[in-house]
């Protein structure tokens, strides 16, 4: 799950949350469905967790050093 690209996953997840939403599925079907979309949701938030990270800033002091600032989103 972890080797999928976050855009194919969220595609993934939107899919299964459509076909729950639906309530066409059996019970059984549904718990199945549920899952995926529970790993699918973790694995895009390891994804997100991660680029936000890579995100973080540097800014260029005047001595040439850099300076790791942390990056905020809207809403924080």
């Amino acid at each position: 799950m972890k080797d999928i690209p976050f855009e194919k996953a969220l595609e993934k997840l939107e899919k299964i949350v459509a076909a729950l939403e639906e309530g066409d599925l059996s019970l059984d079907d549904s718990l199945k469905q549920y899952e995926e979309g529970i790993k699918l949701a973790r694995a895009c938030q390891q994804k997100l967790d991660k680029a936000k990270a890579k995100i973080e800033t540097l800014m260029k002091k005047d001595e040439g050093l850099f300076e790791k600032e942390q990056f905020e989103q809207e809403g924080d």
